[in-house]
This record gives structure tokens, sequence and C-alpha cells, in this order.
């Protein structure tokens, strides 16, 4: 696709040619013809009249040609909301694929199509996808979710989608515990008046620390940010868990840095401040806060303000 031949001026007669070669029975040709398609609405053209055509072309087993069909049908759902029904059945069928990456690319496109009528088809196929053999599978359905609350909140929660959401935080794939994490804070965050989702005790916080050490950088923002909406029932256990976060703060990414020194600073309100251990983990805070004062404006803004929280409250001499 970074060929510049797809992005050529429009010739006359050129949507008759594309029309043409969609309906090709040599595949390369009529995955040219599609490439060509995604190049002219990528740069613009309407070619929304080609629908049929590119939606006939799903039937195949290549899996490029299979993302550039469904990159245009995002595009173009919800202008044709009634031809993009004839997707449907494309869609059920790629759920059970063979491929878990056809089967996740399914569920995800599914996912992104903001069309009721299309919306209505999901629920069975994502159902499927949440309890898939193939952790990848997973972890996208478990985002899938949180995009159809958004499109449509009382069915994600009538069908129980919520629950399989609960369910997933056991699950044994670092990454999909993470995704599950994600989607249940996206879902809360877009619900503020929804009680918490995530059942933060003793049993939850174990399995997200595990999953923790082993998931990516944005998936361990999550976790951290899930952790410090839990209180812990004692000392130990508040120590327990600062001693399982404190190794965030070498991590590359500010992001993580700061989630971790938030989740630090909420527990340590239950430590003894002048035992040996609080007053080491306290100075453990500064030396990530001040090498982020080298980074761009921005991060330095909020790392100043950090360093300012903290100075404020634990004693200045812990600190430094």
């Amino acid at each position: 696709m970074t060929d510049s031949k797809y992005f050529t001026t429009t010739k006359k007669g050129e949507i008759f040619e594309l029309k043409a070669e969609l309906n090709s029975d040599k595949k390369d040709r009529k995955k040219e013809a599609v490439k060509k398609v995604i190049a002219s609405m990528t740069v613009g053209k309407d070619v929304s009249s080609l629908f049929p055509d590119v939606v006939n072309c799903m039937q195949t087993d290549n899996l490029e040609l299979k993302k550039l069909v469904y990159l245009y049908l995002m595009n173009y759902a919800k202008s044709q909301p009634d031809m993009a029904i004839m997707a449907v059945n494309t869609f059920v069928r790629d759920c059970e694929d063979a491929n878990p990456l056809i089967r996740a690319l399914a569920v995800r496109t599914m996912g992104c199509i903001r069309v009721d009528k299309i919306t209505e088809y999901l629920c069975e196929p994502l159902r499927k996808c949440l309890k898939d053999e193939d952790p990848y599978v997973r972890k996208t359905a478990a985002v899938c979710v949180a995009k159809l609350h958004d499109i449509n909140a009382q069915l994600v929660e009538d069908q129980g989608f919520l629950d399989h959401l609960r369910d997933l935080l056991s699950d044994s794939n670092p990454m999909v515990v993470a995704n599950a994490v994600a989607a249940l804070a996206e879902i809360n965050e877009s619900s503020p008046t929804a009680a918490a989702l995530i059942d933060m005790n003793s049993q939850t916080v174990n399995k997200l620390l595990t999953a923790l050490n082993e998931c990516t950088e944005w998936g361990q923002i999550f976790i951290l940010d899930s952790l410090a909406n839990f209180t812990p029932k004692d000392e130990r256990e508040g120590q327990s868990i600062c001693e399982r976060v404190t190794p965030r703060l070498a991590h590359a990414n500010a992001a993580v840095v700061l989630s971790a020194v938030k989740v630090l600073m909420k527990f340590m309100e239950m430590l003894d401040p002048s035992t040996d251990y609080t007053i080491a983990l306290t100075k453990k805070l500064s030396p990530p806060l001040v090498t982020m004062l080298s980074s761009e404006p921005e991060i330095q803004y909020v790392a100043l303000r950090n360093i300012n929280l903290i100075v404020q409250k634990r004693d200045r001499k812990s600190v430094v």
C-alpha cells in the first residue's frame, strides 16, 4: 500500500474499471482493485458506489485482502447501513474461522461499525470470542465490549457482557487481563453514576499484580490505576503491594512511573512513616521524578506537580 501508483489521479471511467476488477475471477487482480479503492478513499474520493462489489470480496482466505475490505466497511457502513447488513453473515462466519487472526479481526471490525442493525448480530459472536481458546481473540473481544457499550450500554448489561469481562480478570494471559481492566475502566468512566465495576478485593489485586509484570506498558498503566482504587486491609498487605509495584519506578515510560507513584503514595498512607522501609520507599520516589525533568515540557510539568505534592505530604528530609 506504500506504492504511489495506487494514489494516481482519478481517470474518467475509473469507477467502472474498478467495478469490473472487483468482480474479477483472478484473486491478484481483485486484491489490486481493493487497494486502489482504499487509496482513493484515503485521499477523500467518494467510492461508496462500489460498496456491494467490495463487500463481495470479503469471502476470501487472504488475510491482507480481508483487512482491506474491513477497513472499507468501517469507513462507509454508517452512510450505507442497509448495504452493510450484506456483510453480517460473513462477519459471523469469520468469527468462527480456524485462523485466530481472522476471528479477532472480524469481532474487532463489527465492534467498530457503529450501525444499530449490525450491533444486534454482534452479541453471539462476541460472546463466543470472549471464551475463545486463543488469548489474542479474547483480548480483542474484551476491548470490543467497551466499544459496544459506547454504542448501546443497555444491550451490554442485558447480555451479561460485564460479567464476562470480570471473568477475564482471572484469565491466564496477562494481556487479556490488562484489556479486561482497560475495558471495565473505560465503561466505568463513561458511566460516572454506575458503581465500581471491578470488585477490588485481595484475590483480584493478586491477579492484577501477577499480570502486571508481563503485560505491555499501557496494560500496566490500566492495572496500576485500578490498584490505586484498592484499600489494603492492613499495613502488611499495603507493604506487600508496594514491594511488587516499586519496580515500575524504573520503567522507561513516564506514564507507568507516574501511575506507580500514585499507587505508592496511596498505600504509604497506611504505613508507619518512621520505619526504615517507609523512609527508604519515600527516597525511591525521587530519582524517577527528577529524571523526568529532562523530558518534554509537558512531562516536566507533571513531574514537578508530583514532586510538589510528595514534598507537601511527606517529611522533606525523607524525600531528599
